[in-house]
């Protein structure tokens, strides 16, 4: 028996909505978060809504752009931004210049539900190696909008595609561009083995790191396995183990990294000469569990309950890290063994990505209690598995939500 809760999540598509201050033009989308394939990346399909006789002869643009913050507003001198716009596609939607050939299931509906007359569908692509959407989380003491890469959906009623208009007859919709993990996570298991040995002393201090998995989804364990072995004449006093966050900002050729989670023990040790250990530790790198602290990357707007750590950055057959732009996010585990004074510490890392899953993935079931963010995501991308299903269904379906609590601070 099919449950009834997901008898109604299939038959309703949610569709978000935005309407200028004055009223008169509504644009609608299917959804807020797109997603890079590496191959391709999901169009930004929607339809704009117009009152009758409200144009007067004047027209309806459509713009989507990318805003790319790399400095703070605070430390711009004589006149240098660090930040850059960039208009990643610009097209006059009312009248259509160029009619679609093919509407998607959701702009069918719409245009049924609001007449010929008064909808009109429109069309944007991303283009190729566009960068994924990361905000960097400000510090107490920051002032201005956060550091990262962010993309909007702008329309405007204007003569002219280069006059913006006014306020009141415009539109901001914020979205974002994302990544999946890909559809199955493979059997390799990251390692890293290393040894260190000691002036003035025989033998050396081991240290295997295994992983019990290379891709993770946000809100999952990861798993390290430590391999302790020493045969040397110091001991280990404690090991410290990090989930590490490495951001690029490409612009500026700049690198940081952060700890998003962390643990220390003294379990098993000393490690004294000869002896050996073997532990499993488990950590959880979560948003939530780094609040307010500066630097961490994000994978959306900070205004969101379901924001996540930026996911890592995939890189497309034939590319190489040299060629990504905006912000690459990756991830690794690290282990430190602390030698005693004299004898300093064992360092060793273990990338990994940290990622969402997609929701095609055969190896990824919900857990019990999900993250907010994992849940969230995995139901908008279910609606768009579902959406030819119900293509020809009745416009009734149509679950609208208002695209107010994303508006940006500038509007």
């Amino acid at each position: 028996m099919i449950p009834l809760l997901f008898l109604y999540f299939i038959a309703t598509l949610k569709v978000f909505k935005k309407t200028t201050p004055n009223g008169k033009v509504t644009i609608y989308v299917s959804k807020r978060d797109f997603i890079d394939h590496l191959d391709s990346v999901d169009p930004i399909d929607g339809v704009i809504v117009v009152e009758n006789d409200y144009l007067q002869g004047r027209k309806v643009f459509g713009m989507v752009s990318t805003t790319y913050r790399y400095g703070r507003d605070e430390d711009e001198v004589m006149g240098v931004k660090f930040s850059k716009e960039m208009v990643l596609a610009c097209n006059q939607v009312v009248p259509p210049i160029k009619e679609l050939t093919e509407l998607t299931p959701i702009q069918k509906k719409l245009v049924k539900k609001f007449g010929n007359s008064n909808a009109f569908p429109f069309m944007f692509n991303f283009p190729p190696n566009s960068p994924s959407s990361v905000t960097l989380q400000p510090g107490d003491d920051d002032s201005g909008k956060p550091l990262g890469v962010e993309y909007s959906i702008r329309t405007y009623v204007s003569d002219r595609e280069d006059d913006r208009g006014n306020q009141r007859s415009s539109i901001v919709l914020a979205i974002k561009k994302l990544q999946y993990a890909p559809s199955t996570r493979g059997q390799r298991l990251p390692s890293s083995l290393i040894s260190k040995g000691f002036t003035f002393s025989h033998g050396k201090i081991s240290l295997e790191v295994t992983l019990d998995r290379e891709i993770y989804y946000h809100g999952e364990k990861v798993i390290a396995t430590l391999v302790i072995s020493n045969s040397s004449r110091k001991s280990v006093k404690n090991i410290k183990v990090y989930v590490v966050q490495h951001t690029e900002i490409t612009m500026v050729n700049a690198q940081f990294s952060k700890f998003v989670a962390s643990l220390e023990t003294r379990e098993g040790c000393p490690i004294t000469p000869g002896a050996a250990f073997t532990k499993q530790f488990y950590l959880v790198p979560l948003a939530s569990s780094n609040k307010d602290r500066r630097g961490i990357a994000l994978d959306g707007h900070l205004k969101e309950d379901d924001v996540n750590l930026a996911s890592s950055t995939l890189i497309s057959e034939g590319k190489g890290p040299s060629d990504q732009t905006g912000i690459v996010i990756s991830y690794s585990v690290r282990v430190k063994l602390n030698c005693g004074t004299l004898g300093g510490e064992l360092v060793t890392d273990v990338p990994f990505k940290l990622m969402h899953p997609n929701p095609t993935s055969e190896d990824w079931t919900a857990p019990k209690q999900p993250q907010k963010g994992v849940l969230k995501k995995t139901k908008s991308s279910d609606r768009m598995k579902y959406q030819k299903s119900f293509g020809d269904d009745d416009e009734d379906n149509i679950v609208f939500e208002d695209f107010a609590r994303l508006r940006l601070a500038d509007e």
